[in-house]
């Protein structure tokens, strides 16, 4: 995945985050390391969230990590506190703001649409019947 990529994907990831109910203003920078090398940050504020590909050098907290697993906190898939003690991010600033971070992303879980699953129908079970038998022919040969 490339830089640019994964700053369109993480502004996917946040587009719907309501921040209207949080009254604090939070920053959060990401240093992405590996595919999709490079920062872009994240703030929180009453309008909503945004993503820009730029360092934000007044953030509250930067987070270390893959672009995989930036976007996998930023759509709400992994708890940021739980990937905090698991060393799939590392926090550099505020790390109790992380709490902070969480609450924002379960706000948008919460309010997103619950998709209507079809269930498949299961297929009747039949008996399958044994494959006819192919006759075997030889081919004579012919001494000479």
């Amino acid at each position: 995945m490339t830089y640019e990529n994964l700053v369109k994907e993480a502004k996917k990831a946040v587009k719907t985050v309501d921040a209207k109910s949080i009254k604090e203003h939070l920053a959060v920078e990401f240093d992405i390391e590996g595919k999709g090398e490079g920062a872009f940050y994240v703030e929180f504020d009453g309008k909503g969230a945004e993503v820009e590909p730029y360092e934000y050098y007044d953030h509250d907290f930067r987070l270390r990590t893959t672009g995989d697993v930036a976007l996998k906190v930023l759509s709400g898939e992994l708890d940021p506190e739980k990937a905090a003690e698991e060393g799939l991010i590392a926090v550099e600033g505020d790390a109790g703001k992380l709490s902070l971070l969480k609450k924002l992303l379960e706000v948008e879980k919460a309010e997103e649409p619950k998709k209507a699953t079809a269930k498949k129908p299961v297929p009747k079970k039949t008996e399958k019947k044994p494959a006819a038998k192919k006759a075997v022919t030889k081919k004579a040969t012919v001494k000479k």
